[in-house]
């Protein structure tokens, strides 16, 4: 028996479970099993240490992200860059940590039909998820970009990122709707990472965007995603970003290549 699980608190509600045991099914490895444990960051050195022979990987989710880049005996580059990771791999050399969120954010800049040449970006919030969002948008080649957030000090660990990856970041104020919209306007995508409460008091003008990317997808849809498409813009939701890590951690925990269209059904979308 192989075996696997998502750590995360709360995580009861994660749609990891799904998702991967629909791959396994797919895939034909019976005795594969997928659960999600309840798990704190300061938890998480003992639950991964204990875990025997037969445990293959961990999908981490929050709060327990830096303690898994942490806890790590070997890291892949762009986890190091990033600053945390939401994936742990059993390796002959330990476990590996890696950060899928990037995979995760450049599948839904890909469905958002994201054009190539795309130069500027909004990201909004500057809390863990606008890293691997920062770092997925310098991989398709974005290297403009807005961070809407409340002060420049919180969106500091954005914007040392974006001197990491020679992108131009500048600080746009939460609270200022002129020019949040401005940005959105001459943006070629906007990424949501905040809440879906923080998202809807400027949802206004973030439905300026020609396309968005909400991280949120339950519940859904958010207040941001429905002014958006009032709008006329396109709006992609985090159950895309959550299916496109999911099979990067997949091909990971089993060497195989994904079955993108069973586990995508196993979440109700349609490929």
């Amino acid at each position: 028996m192989s075996r696997a699980a998502v750590l995360g608190s709360p995580v009861g509600h994660s749609r990891s479970p799904d998702l991967h045991r629909a791959a396994y099914a797919a895939l034909g490895l019976d005795g594969w099993t997928y659960d999600a444990i309840e798990t704190t960051a300061d938890e998480l050195p003992a639950r991964v240490g204990g875990a025997g022979s037969d445990w293959v990987g961990f999908s981490v989710t929050m709060p327990c992200k830096l303690a898994a880049l942490a806890f790590a005996d070997v890291r892949t580059a762009r986890t190091e860059l990033i600053g945390s990771a939401n994936t742990l791999v059993r390796t002959p050399d330990g476990w590996r940590a890696d950060c899928t969120d990037v995979d995760g954010v450049t599948g839904a800049l890909a469905e958002a039909g994201l054009p190539a040449g795309a130069a500027q970006a909004v990201i909004v919030g500057a809390g863990g998820t606008a890293l691997p969002a920062l770092a997925a948008l310098a991989e398709v080649g974005v290297h403009d970009v807005a961070v809407v957030a409340r002060d420049e000090g919180r969106a500091r660990g954005v914007l040392e990122l974006a001197q990491r990856l020679d992108v131009r970041a500048r600080v746009v104020d939460f609270g200022d709707d002129d020019a949040v919209r401005a940005a959105c306007t001459d943006g070629d995508v906007t990424i949501s990472t905040v809440p879906a409460p923080g998202a809807a008091t400027i949802a206004d003008a973030l439905a300026a965007s020609k396309r968005v990317v909400d991280v949120i997808y339950d519940p859904w849809p958010t207040p941001l995603a429905q002014a958006v498409e009032s709008a006329g813009g396109v709006v992609v939701g985090g159950i895309v970003m959550l299916l496109n890590q999911a099979y990067s951690q997949v091909e990971q925990f089993t060497g195989l290549t994904a079955p993108r269209s069973a586990m995508a059904a196993a979440v109700g979308v349609t490929l």
